[in-house]
């Protein structure tokens, strides 16, 4: 059944999913403390609740359900019933279908459960061992009198049910839940739909809006001072031209000194006009950085959310997995309050799953393995959450039996990650690392839960995709810890700004370790890598040019003594990079990628510095992982002797994020960048400099693409300067008005390729 009502289709998708959670979270906490009737109570009211709420809108399945959970737990807290292991099996049964039920009401996803059959589980008039592998209903061509699966006699002794439950649907055929439905429900997709807002902020919100209302008067207002400015200077103007048309015709010394009051007047008024313009534009512009501060952090924290909502999902996972591994296992959470962005929850809950399985799979040893350690039956397993100044660190943590050195090292060996001298090399924290190689793995047999394919490579890689790094700590018989760390902050990232060959780029200060000026002396090769010792450990050093593969001039520093360098660490690796210059520290707004391109390697962002100069924000992580995939030893006197030439490119687009990216295929591709904000800016830019091609777009302000090309043909000196457009309007008519114009080609970003755009501008210049 599917809610048609799109805002009471909202409302019971967040009631459902609270209620449904307080029930998991009571039963979870019942089946470890029975006795607590206070819990009990609560548990009944949320039961309670959530059959109100699908009565009212009318969805049966749920009603039916929920009312058979509630008469199960009346029974229990009347002392009609105890609360063991069995009733709370078919408890979560039901639940898990009340969730598929609330799922098809709010999504239109088919539930494919057998309601009749769930319901006499629950009532124990059939046990799910008794039912078949499939769990269908009876076609329709099935009668009541035919047997059903050998259950007529426990028809018989199910209590009468609400209205809701009648044999409707008998003659579907849809399958009762699968076994492994709370695997199942852990692999879905995780998304947070709605986040709850407090009115109080909410209000604060709507205060800093009227805030920004009076500053956008304030604006209004120094427009009109400036123009009162202006009206000063045209007359100031007039009357110099007056008096200098009146030269000879009257006194020229008493013309002079009228004159000259005349102009120390104007210069009071001037001055005391710019004085009190300058005062007040400092006012406004204090009160407006004070109002979007306060703007930008309260809507960033619209989007703060407790890890408790991510850390939720996994009392139950844990408690399922354990019993059907037949381990006893003591499973807390800590920190769930600690909040984070909704972006960090969503990425965060398929890693944080495949620990939590890697736990209890591979590190949680069975009950009898326990005891003969001389160990406690009851394993414990933690999960913890906690602040580190602007970074959030999540553990997972377990007594099990710990990492097997040995054994990493064997795995290590047969796939050929290192040599024998090569291990040996290494500390015990270097080799426990090591698991998290791509298809790493210590067993030699495959299990369900965990060893799928789907390796610790891959939540190494989804944290780092979150700016964050993983580590592992064990210890031999004593457990395992699992260490995430994220940055709680998507939106925004504290940045090293370095510069290379006069363009800016920067670098999130938190993946550099420090920043200092390296002596040509303290470089050297090691194994063919440019090396240097910093803390008493070599690290590999690589010229950022070269890790970006920027084809330009030899380095603004090539010549110098001093090289500037930042030392990177990303989780236990350090590299040095060689930049032209280390220029501030910034705290920027990461602008969104453009949907035309994908992933560029190296780069995860884009930014605006104050400056107005477009930046890219680079990839620690891509950087480490191409500067030592690549020989970037770069020998310093091949540097100083390189002699690069750019083919320099004006590129004309008003649009940030594509006027960002395209610059960068440029800037990668060899080509000398200037870019144009629009097509005025770009024939000014024109005429100021020297350009080998025109890369442009068409729908553009002031001037357009076809405006500007046609102004460029106009001059003689550009009749061989290649003019390419690229733009959204693919139609005929649009590419004919492009040659007209006097455009060399025309690509329309419907199906753009940067390899079409670098092959186009090759076949020009």
């Amino acid at each position: 059944m599917y809610i048609e009502d799109e805002e009471l289709r909202s409302l019971y998708q967040v009631a459902s999913a609270d209620h449904l959670n307080a029930i998991e979270s009571g039963l979870l906490h019942l089946e470890k403390n029975p006795q607590d009737k206070s819990q009990l109570a609560t548990l009944l009211r949320a039961t309670h609740s959530l059959k109100g709420d699908s009565r009212m809108l009318g969805v049966q399945d749920a009603e039916t359900l929920v009312h058979q959970m509630e008469e199960l737990l009346s029974a229990v807290d009347k002392g009609e019933q105890s609360f063991d292991p069995s009733i709370c099996d078919r408890l979560y049964k039901g639940l898990d279908a009340v969730r598929r039920v609330a799922r098809e009401a709010t999504t239109g996803e088919a539930a494919n459960i057998s309601i009749f059959h769930i319901v006499a589980q629950l009532m124990g008039a059939m046990d799910e061992a008794d039912a078949p592998a499939s769990m269908e209903r009876p076609s329709a061509s099935a009668t009541l009198e035919e047997p059903l699966f050998g259950i007529e006699e426990a028809l018989a002794t199910l209590p009468e049910a609400p209205s809701a439950f009648v044999p409707q649907g008998l003659s579907e055929s849809i399958p009762d839940l699968p076994n492994d439905f709370p695997q199942a429900n852990a692999d879905a997709q995780y998304t947070i739909d709605t986040i709850r807002v407090k009115a109080q902020m909410l209000d604060g919100l709507m205060a800093q809006a009227d805030e920004l209302s009076v500053a956008k008067l304030q604006i209004a207002q120094r427009v009109e001072d400036i123009s009162e400015l202006l009206n000063l200077w045209e007359d100031w103007t007039r009357e110099t031209t007056r008096w200098k048309q009146q030269q000879g015709q009257v006194d020229t010394l008493t013309a002079m000194q009228q004159f000259q009051d005349l102009s120390q007047n104007r210069l009071q008024q001037l001055g005391t006009m710019l004085a009190q313009l300058r005062s007040q534009t400092a006012e406004d512009t204090t009160r407006l950085e004070s109002v979007a501060n306060d703007l930008e952090t309260g809507l960033r924290d619209l989007r703060l959310m407790p890890l408790s909502s991510v850390f939720s999902l996994f009392p139950r996972m844990v408690r399922d997995i354990g019993k059907q591994q037949d381990k006893d296992i003591n499973f807390q959470i800590e920190g769930g309050d600690i909040l984070a962005d909704k972006r960090i929850l969503e990425e965060i809950k398929d890693p944080l799953t495949h620990l939590l399985r890697n736990a209890i799979d591979h590190g949680i040893e069975s009950t009898v393995d326990r005891l003969e350690k001389g160990k406690s039956g009851t394993s414990s397993l933690r999960l913890r959450g906690y602040s580190s100044g602007d970074r959030i660190a999540i553990e997972v943590l377990d007594d099990g039996r710990g990492l097997d050195v040995e054994a990493i090292q064997r795995s290590a060996l047969r796939k050929g990650l290192h040599t024998e001298a090569e291990l040996a090399a290494m500390t015990p924290g270097q080799i426990q690392s090591l698991i998290f190689a791509p298809g790493f793995s210590t067993r030699t047999t495959v299990t369900e839960l965990s060893g799928r394919g789907v390796g610790l490579d891959v939540v190494k890689d989804n944290v780092e995709r979150l700016k964050g790094a993983i580590e592992v700590e064990s210890t031999p018989n004593q457990g395992c810890t699992f260490r995430l760390t994220v940055s709680s902050n998507l939106a925004t990232t504290h940045a090293l700004i370095v510069s290379v060959d006069r363009t800016p780029y920067a670098i999130p200060l938190d993946a550099v370790e420090t920043m200092r000026l390296v002596s040509r002396k303290e470089l050297f090769n090691l194994e063919g890598r440019l090396t240097l010792n910093w803390q008493d450990r070599p690290i590999p050093v690589a010229w950022l040019s070269d890790v970006l593969e920027l084809s330009a001039q030899v380095p603004v520093n090539a010549e110098s003594a001093q090289l500037s360098c930042a030392i990177l660490k990303v989780g236990t690796t350090y590299l040095g990079l060689i930049v032209d210059a280390l220029v501030d520290r910034q705290t920027l707004v990461l602008k969104p990628q453009s949907k035309l391109l994908k992933r560029i390697r190296n780069i995860s962002g884009a930014t605006l510095l104050g400056s107005g100069e477009i930046c890219m924000v680079l990839n620690p992580q891509d950087l480490v992982k191409s500067a030592l995939k690549g020989s970037s030893n770069g020998a310093i006197a091949e540097r100083q002797t390189q002699v690069r030439t750019k083919t320099r490119v004006l590129l004309v687009e008003d649009s940030i994020p594509i006027r960002t990216q395209v610059k960068r295929i440029l800037d990668g591709a060899g080509y000398d960048v200037t870019a144009a904000v629009d097509g005025l800016d770009g024939f000014n830019k024109l005429r100021s400099g020297q350009f080998d091609a025109v890369v442009s777009d068409v729908e553009m302000p002031n001037l357009t693409g076809l405006e500007l090309t046609a102004r460029i043909r106009q001059y003689s000196e550009y009749d061989e300067l290649p003019v390419i457009l690229v733009t959204t309007l693919a139609k005929e008519e649009d590419k004919r008005r492009g040659a007209d114009a006097g455009a060399n080609a025309y690509l329309t970003k419907g199906d753009f390729d940067q390899s079409l755009l670098l092959n186009t501008l090759r076949r020009f210049v």
